[in-house]
């Protein structure tokens, strides 16, 4: 594997010493690039583009190819797991992810098993394989994964939801049932997350999209406490460097103590967040990642610029920062602002490292 040239990010995740903020974006390769929408084209589907390595490879790269970014991230999505699980994953218009066979009783659930990283789901390592070797050291590869709780919700709803009717029901009523699932998907996770880290992923992410669904107690019972079997799990030295840990709960900024406790190098947060509070809040226990409102980008590149710095003062001087939107960057966002978010972070970020 070829020297990193940047290593910018992986610093900032272990609250090391660097030269200025690293930045990437959630959904950096997506929707809101020509070329994406070109390549997309070209694949057929949202899955022909994840399941083919090579075109998988392509879209990873393109937001590098167009933008300074610190780090590339694996075009994947979560749900390549309960689809590698049998759950018949499709993507209908207008309507997102749906399942053609949800688990939403014991017996389906408890035929559930851990798919084999390397067999069933062989299509996302050769991509990072493949990645690995287009990027060649020039920033970090970013593998990442649902966290057991939001990819529950896809599987026992059959697709997103508002109410979380039946894995909530499940929930109160059934609780054994719902553990047993969430310990599969933890298991599997880490399993997913090694295979990733093995094939060259050199940080990894935790979604927990649905987690500020939840109450506080059900919160602690039900998704983080198997987001912490994941942060025990997941082999943290490869290559000769440490592997970060990243978990990132939207709408979880109620929580950031307990998270930053199990373990893990870093927090994402979203955008409902003070970064200067939550800062506060977890000291230098760890690294926070974000958290500018996606919809910023939707303003003048001045307001984005302005907008930009305001995050970055906020978190203020010393290591651990890491720039990114408070969720994904949305499809319509012009690409000339994301120019001018990264170009602002890179040169206003200067100021808060020391050397």
């Amino acid at each position: 594997m070829s020297q990193l040239k940047n290593d910018r990010l992986l610093r900032a995740l272990l609250r090391e010493p660097v030269d200025t903020t690293p930045i990437w974006i959630m959904r950096q390769a997506g929707r809101y690039l020509p070329e994406y929408r070109a390549t997309r084209a070209k694949a057929g589907s949202f899955m022909g583009l994840c399941e083919n390595p090579e075109l998988a490879c392509e879209v990873t790269m393109q937001p590098l190819d167009r933008f300074p970014l610190d780090a590339a991230i694996l075009f994947s999505d979560i749900l390549t797991i309960p689809d590698a699980m049998g759950l018949g994953l499709y993507f209908s218009e207008g309507e997102g992810p749906r399942f053609e066979r949800p688990v939403q009783d014991a017996a389906a659930i408890r035929a559930l098993g851990v798919p084999d990283p390397e067999d069933e789901l062989r299509y996302v390592m050769d991509a990072v394989r493949l990645i690995r070797k287009e990027l060649d050291g020039r920033v970090p590869l970013i593998g990442f994964s649902g966290s057991p709780w939001t990819l529950a919700t896809y599987m026992v709803e059959g697709g997103s939801s508002k109410e979380f009717a039946h894995i909530k029901g499940m929930m109160y009523d059934d609780p054994a049932t719902m553990h047993h699932l969430l310990s599969v998907l933890a298991d599997t996770v880490v399993a997913y997350l090694n295979a990733q880290i093995a094939a060259g992923a050199q940080a990894v992410m935790v979604f927990d999209t649905w987690g500020g669904s939840l109450s506080p107690e059900n919160y602690r019972l039900f998704s983080l406490q198997y987001m912490q079997r994941i942060v025990e799990g997941v082999t943290r030295e490869a290559e000769g460097r440490k592997v970060p840990v990243v978990l990132f709960t939207k709408g979880g900024g109620q929580w950031l103590e307990i998270m930053a406790d199990t373990g893990c190098d870093a927090l994402g947060l979203d955008w409902t967040v003070n970064i200067a509070d939550a800062r506060k809040r977890v000291g230098d226990r760890v690294a926070l990642q974000g958290n500018l409102d996606p919809a910023v980008l939707y303003a003048s590149p001045d307001k984005v610029r302005e907008e930009a710095r305001k995050v970055l003062a906020g978190f203020g001087h010393g290591n651990g920062h890491v720039f990114n939107l408070g969720h994904g960057i949305h499809p319509k966002i012009d690409p000339e602002n994301v120019a001018a978010l990264v170009e602002t972070v890179h040169e206003d970020g200067k100021q808060y490292h020391a050397g």
